[in-house]
């Protein structure tokens, strides 16, 4: 009996002792994003945070803090972002990282789900008129160092029986400095970094992206594992924001929604009715919140980096299920 007592009071102290008290007693979020990436997390000339990672951020903190202003970026590089999530200096890392095997098993890191299906691919200048990536044997690569495009680079080449040669830098802005002096030939990663990276560099109208992908890169945030009340929370708040925008649910749209639906899915997650919210220890609007005041998944992608964006991205791999996407909600019930 003693010691089902000592293991009670273990769980409750765990529970107690969850990132999501944590960050309600602290009164705001802390969110690692990446220094410089247009469209998905960069600063714009106010010094305001724009982007995809920075608004799924944003979301968070109006569901449990009730304000989506509530957040302290931390712009971290490819090098020292899961140190940071690990060591507790961020409570998510929100910085277009790759979801793979390894990492999910020995990084003590927890995956959430995938905010953006992307490839790695590859950006060369129109002038060498190439047409694909196997033309690319003897080539100079500038990649950004500790990300996956180094393995998928080496596995490619050696298996078309190909060379080439890897500058790896820690950051965009110093990758972006080597193309443009002129010191690789093509720059590789993921297709979204580099519409980003296009839209930094001197003469951006001279270069052209391959229309090929050499690897799957699911980009998802992630917590630091051990805590699964914080874990279920942003998970959650990623499947509301596209269950609301797979019901047409949208800011502007949600007041009206609210007061007049009779779908159950819906007052379900608009909190009318269930214990959707308080079931991850929040009040019962709180995922109403996140699409009043940040917007769903479409409004999200598509201000940030989709066809109306400066980066035109199409919606792709990254529509609805039901647009022939990938993105699909799981059920609120």
């Amino acid at each position: 009996m003693f010691r089902v007592f000592l293991i009670l009071i273990f769980i409750v102290g765990a529970l107690s002792s969850s990132k999501l008290e944590i960050i309600k007693k602290r009164g705001f979020l802390r969110c690692g994003v990446n220094s410089n990436l247009p469209g998905f997390s960069q600063k714009d000339r106010d010094g305001i945070w724009r982007g995809l990672d920075v608004d799924f951020c944003r979301a968070v903190a109006a569901t449990i803090l009730r304000d989506s202003s509530k957040v302290k970026f931390i712009p971290l590089e490819t090098n020292n972002r899961f140190k940071a999530l690990k060591r507790g200096k961020i409570d998510i890392l929100s910085r277009n990282t790759t979801q793979t095997e390894s990492r999910d098993t020995t990084l003590g890191v927890d995956f959430i789900g995938v905010i953006y299906y992307d490839s790695e691919g590859f950006m060369v200048p129109k002038a060498l008129s190439i047409k694909s990536i196997k033309e690319l044997d003897g080539a100079t690569i500038c990649i950004k160092s500790n990300t996956t495009t180094e393995l998928n680079l080496d596995d490619y080449f050696k298996s078309h029986q190909m060379q080439y040669k890897a500058l790896k830098f820690k950051t965009n802005e110093e990758l972006i400095q080597a193309f443009d002096d002129k010191k690789c030939d093509v720059i590789s990663g993921d297709i979204s970094g580099l519409h980003a990276q296009k839209s930094l560099l001197k003469e951006p109208e001279k270069l052209v992206i391959l229309e090929e992908k050499i690897s799957r890169e699911p980009l998802s945030p992630a917590v630091k594992e051990g805590d699964f009340r914080w874990r279920d929370t942003v998970k959650w708040i990623r499947e509301a924001l596209l269950l609301a925008e797979a019901k047409d649910i949208n800011s502007t749209t949600v007041d009206n929604i609210k007061t007049t639906t009779k779908d159950s899915e819906i007052k379900r997650l608009l909190g009318i009715e269930g214990t959707t919210c308080q079931n991850l220890h929040l009040d019962s609007d709180c995922f109403y919140r996140a699409i009043k005041q940040v917007g769903n998944y479409g409004e999200i992608f598509e201000k940030n980096i989709g066809k109306n964006s400066p980066l035109r991205i199409e919606r792709g791999l990254n529509g609805l299920w039901k647009d022939g996407g990938l993105m699909y909600p799981l059920p609120f019930r």
